[in-house]
């Protein structure tokens, strides 16, 4: 039977692919593709949802304010895209998603014609984490739409700046590749909008520009800083001869360097790391910079010697007074800013503080309860007390000039590294997040506001990775931080144990690099002793054959058979290469150089490992000195696997292996090689226990960079996998390879799993927290055979009747919440063809129909969602659709079947329908309520059709039309009117008041039914009588 279904229409643009959704709500909601052959937009019927959390945020880096309307500004983040506000933070709208990348570096808004905004790509941070990206974009209008305007080979943008009074005319600092040596860096000028650039400043391949900054009083006067720096695999140097200071009097044409020797102006000179430039917007003549430089100059750690810090200059850079040697952390974010209105009041990052005395002095405040990494800080032009810092855990607005700070609880940029799921009902989501710690919430919540901030908590601090819950007992958990600072914990009382690998109680967790680098003649003494070398994200697992073993990765692969208490070293599996004989930048590795490998304390190291579930002991193995290993007798003996490995290129990072559930001897490899410049995708399989390997990259887009990939656990042939830019999905075993987009951004997919019970995909993004795909079924059985076939309705899975219930207070507008999954059950079905017509009939077990819908379907994966509810032909809304006053009631738990008729198919599947879980009744109580509510049902019905029946005639005479109607007729009339749509409201409240609580009528309840019931046949007897008096 007919049923109303309301469509709303969303497009989205990609560059390769275009994205068309409608989505029916009511009792089914379809989602229908575009027609086609099997293309990318047909699998957008699945799109998955997003859980969050958006508590801790993630690392925004730029914001770009109109200064005319504070109240409007956008958003650059990491890895998450462009986020605009209109409202001054009260909510927020992703206006960058849908490009072919995801990471920001800067965003810049024209104050004239503010509808102007340029985004540049590759955030400016030097992390070993940090990703890249393709050039500039501009919007000609305010973040609607979006053109790539060029410098695609750029990777990294510093800054972007825009004449004032000419939006055509603007700057950009291209930092360029920061994994190795390119020409498309520099200083970029465009005079025609992004039509045509002329690179304005260069130095080398190895240097870029990181800054520049405009006089505001004389667009002609600007300065630029050069930036040499570069990250390997191995390590990261941070400086040279290249960076500078540097310049210009007319507009860009030429340019003077200031850290120049031989001008004796009172700046550093010879090798330099990064420099900030701000100008003081009161008197340009006020220009401050902070300048890196100095032995051991690394992190927040002061040493003698150091000569970086911040500069003052008050002739428009011609001079320089050095102020002090404060600048924290220089590689990921030195930027000084000073206050529009004070030349005294100056910020600084990487460590939020200020000083008020032009740079002399910092505060650190620590009443900010903010996190305390941060990127940017803007100052209200007019306005002081108002600030807005950016930080690697979001955004916080002061109204105090940054002494407190409101934080913004509704911006779901968490960047996640790892994910794993447990075994609870509704099963939990655990991962780990760059700076924010380790984190568990649920997949799904019983309350109508949908997954809240408030459900997830936290285990661990630092920067979280792997968190894996015991197989055998859910109270214990192992979470891990950097450097694999591995922890037990106890989830109900909270008790844990430091359980890392080969570390005595008292060795220092050393995070700073020289202290790995120990040199008896160094007269800095060592602080103390090093923990061992682990990776940034470094590899443990729980054996799956006992619970009680687990391994775990250092330079070394080390095994627990007692949770972790003790450890037993299986050997050093890297290749043991010492990188001080390697060389960055033609730089030798020693402790002047700048910003010594930062985030690298230790390589090589393992990265990946996994052990069969089909023999216990069969190991296998990766490291980020690229090498894979196999063992068959749990690690007595291993097998140097990587020259087997066909284009295995030298140093790739191994970011994951994988051992397949189904099928014994079946392995994967999922590498990258980045770190080395090399953007290529890297994906292998063995089927012989690693003595031969393929690729499998297939037909995946080029330059995706693999994270994860996992092979399905109900179907061997189907393949899940996780690149720096989306999700991909194969039926044939790698073969080819099809984007699990939907409503999906583009964004960095580090993790993946599917959960064994529920059979969803738990997607962990590295920007945009946790998305996931409900019920993979239609995935894994897709085959040719159904691809060219009429139509085809795939299996489902249980469906649960969940009573969702609002639960909160008021909270106002500045809330996230998560997507709860579909209320209801799953039906996934295929379709050759756009079709106008679709029929989907629910059964129940004795073949008597209990619900159905007519439904557009699209050519490819359509979805619609029962639930659970009986339906019937309902009484004809004015626009000829079908609808009721209220919904069926819940159909009585048990097996159904489900219907397909499509085309020339009529196909059938079972679903089970199941109570809500949190519910206990006895099956004949159960039912003899569902007979009750349907009764009741049926009389609301019945006095709809009255009601319905009245009002048309009494709409005639309101609208004129009703001649021949007595003052007595039209009085009985609408007497009969009011008195029904009273009955329709009262009997909607006692059928809402029955299905509160599951077992026998209350005697109000009885009292009211019997009453109604009478009132309707009463009044269903004046209407017959009525309308033998009204005119024909």
């Amino acid at each position: 039977m007919e049923q109303t279904m309301m469509l709303s229409l969303s497009m989205r643009y990609r560059r390769h692919y275009t994205v068309l959704k409608m989505v029916g709500v009511l009792l089914f909601t379809l989602a229908v593709p575009l027609s086609a052959q099997l293309l990318p937009e047909h699998l957008d019927g699945l799109s998955p949802r997003e859980i969050g959390p958006a508590n801790m945020s993630g690392r925004l880096v730029d914001i770009a304010v109109v200064e005319m309307d504070t109240r409007v500004y956008y958003l650059a983040s990491a890895t998450g895209g462009v986020w605009k506000t209109t409202d001054n933070g009260l909510r927020f709208t992703p206006v960058f998603q849908d490009e072919e990348v995801h990471s920001v570096g800067d965003i810049a808004v024209h104050q004239k014609d503010t509808s102007v905004v340029w985004v540049g790509t590759g955030e400016r941070a030097n992390r070993q984490s940090s990703s890249w990206g393709d050039g500039v974009y501009k919007s000609m209008d305010g973040g609607e739409n979006w053109t790539n305007m060029g410098l695609e080979e750029s990777h990294h943008i510093g800054r972007i700046v825009m004449h004032p009074d000419n939006s055509d005319v603007v700057y950009v600092a291209a930092m360029g590749h920061l994994w190795g040596p390119n020409p498309e860096r520099g200083l970029y000028r465009t005079q025609d909008g992004g039509e045509s650039w002329e690179r304005i400043l260069f130095v080398d391949p190895m240097t870029g520009a990181v800054d520049v900054a405009m006089d505001p009083s004389n667009p002609d006067i600007m300065y630029a800083a050069m930036y040499q720096r570069q990250r390997r695999p191995w390590g990261f140097h941070g400086g040279g001869p290249g960076s500078g200071l540097y310049k210009s009097t007319d507009g860009g044409d030429s340019w003077t360097l200031l850290t120049n020797a031989g001008l004796d102006n009172g700046l550093a000179t010879g090798d330099i790391g990064r420099i900030g430039i701000t100008i003081y917007r009161s008197d340009p003549r006020i220009v401050y910079i902070s300048l890196e430089q100095g032995e051991r100059f690394n992190a927040s750690t002061a040493y003698e010697q150091r000569l970086a810090g911040i500069y003052r200059s008050d002739d428009r850079g011609d001079s320089w007074t050095y102020q002090s040697d404060w600048n924290p952390r220089p590689m990921y974010a030195s930027q000084p800013m000073v206050d529009p209105n004070d030349d005294q009041r100056i910020y600084m990052l990487n460590s939020y503080s200020y000083s008020d005395d032009g740079g002399v002095t910092f505060s650190v405040p620590r009443d900010h309860r903010t996190h305390g990494d941060d990127r940017f800080v803007w100052v209200n032009p007019h306005d002081s007390d108002h600030v807005i810092k950016l930080d690697d855990g979001g955004l916080g607005t002061s109204y105090d000039r940054g002494d407190h700070f409101l934080y913004h609880t509704a911006l779901p940029l968490s960047q996640y590294y790892r994910v794993s799921v447990d075994m609870a009902h509704p099963y939990n989501v655990y991962g780990g997040l760059q700076d924010n710690g380790s984190w568990r919430g649920p997949s799904q919540t019983y309350r109508s506001e949908g997954i809240l901030n408030e459900d997830w908590n936290k285990w661990g601090g630092g920067d979280g990775f792997l968190s894996l819950v015991d197989t055998t007992n859910n109270r214990i958990l192992y979470s891990e931080s950097q450097y694999l600072g591995l922890i037990r914990w106890d989830l109900e009382t909270g008790a844990s144990r430091n359980i890392r690998p080969n570390q005595p109680e008292g060795f220092i967790g050393a995070r700073r690099n020289w202290t790995t680098w120990p040199d008896l003649d160094d007269p800095y003494m060592e602080l103390g002793n090093a923990m061992p070398p682990g990776n940034w994200d470094g590899p443990f697992i729980i054996s799956p054959h006992d619970a009680n073993t687990l391994y775990a990765g250092l330079n070394e692969l080390f095994k627990s058979t007692d949770r972790g208490d003790t450890w037993t070293s299986l050997g050093d599996l890297t290749s043991g290469t010492d990188r001080r004989g390697l060389v960055i930048m033609d730089q030798a590795a020693d402790s002047f150089v700048l910003s010594l490998d930062d985030g690298i304390p230790y390589w090589p190291t393992l990265t990946a490992i996994a052990e069969s579930e089909h023999q216990p002991g069969v190991l296998l193995v990766g490291t980020d000195d690229g090498l894979v290993q196999l063992s068959t007798n749990d690690g007595r003996s291993w097998m140097d696997v990587t020259s087997s490995i066909p284009g295995a290129p030298d140093l790739m990072w191994v970011n994951q292996v994988h051992m397949s559930r189904s099928i014994d001897g079946r392995m994967y490899v999922a590498a990258n090689n980045y770190r080395n410049d090399d953007y290529e995708n890297y994906l292998w399989v063995t089927e012989d226990s690693g003595r031969s390997w393929r690729s499998i990259v297939g037909d995946l887009p080029p330059d995706q960079v693999v994270r994860v990939v996992r092979e399905d656990p109900r179907n061997p042939n189907v393949l899940w996998l996780g690149t720096e830019m989306r999700a991909f999905w194969s039926w044939n075993g790698g073969r080819n390879w099809l984007p699990l987009d939907g409503n999906m951004p583009t964004v960095a997919v580090n993790d993946l799993v599917v959960h064994p019970r529920d059979n969803d995909l738990v997607l962990a993004t590295h920007g945009r927290g946790i998305w996931i795909f409900d019920q993979l079924n239609a995935l894994q059985e897709m085959t040719p055979e159904i691809e060219v076939s009429d139509g085809h309705l795939f299996s489902i899975e249980p469906a649960e009747q969940i009573r969702y219930r609002a639960e909160k207070a008021h909270t106002g507008n500045m809330v996230y919440e998560g997507e709860n999954p579909p209320a209801g059950a799953i039906i996934d079905f295929w379709s050759a063809e756009d079709r106008e017509m679709a029929q989907i009939i629910v059964l129940s077990g004795e073949g008597v129909e209990v619900a159905s819908m007519e439904l557009e379907a699209g050519r490819g994966l359509n979805r619609a969602v029962w639930d659970l509810r009986h339906t019937r032909q309902g009484v004809a809304s004015e626009s000829g659709g079908f609808s009721r006053g209220s919904r069926g009631p819940l159909v009585i738990p048990g097996d159904y079947t489900v219907r397909l008729s499509i085309g020339s198919i009529i196909a059938e599947e079972r679903v089970e329908v199941r109570e809500d879980p949190r519910l206990a009744f006895e099956p004949e109580v159960r039912a003899e309520w569902t007979e009750t509510l349907l009764d009741v049902w049926d009389l609301v019905d019945q006095a709809q059709q009255l009601a319905q029946d009245v009002g048309s005639r009494t709409n005639l005479l309101d609208m004129g039309t009703g001649s021949g109607v007595s003052d007595s007729l039209e009085d009985r009339l609408r007497d009969l009117e009011r008195t029904t749509g009273e009955l329709v409201s009262r009997l909607n409240r006692l059928y809402s008041s029955i299905q509160g609580w599951i077992g026998p009528l209350a005697a109000d309840q009885e009292m009211q039914s019997l009453f109604l019931r009478n009132k309707l046949a009463e009044l269903s007897e004046q209407w017959e009588e009525l309308e033998e008096d009204l005119p024909r």
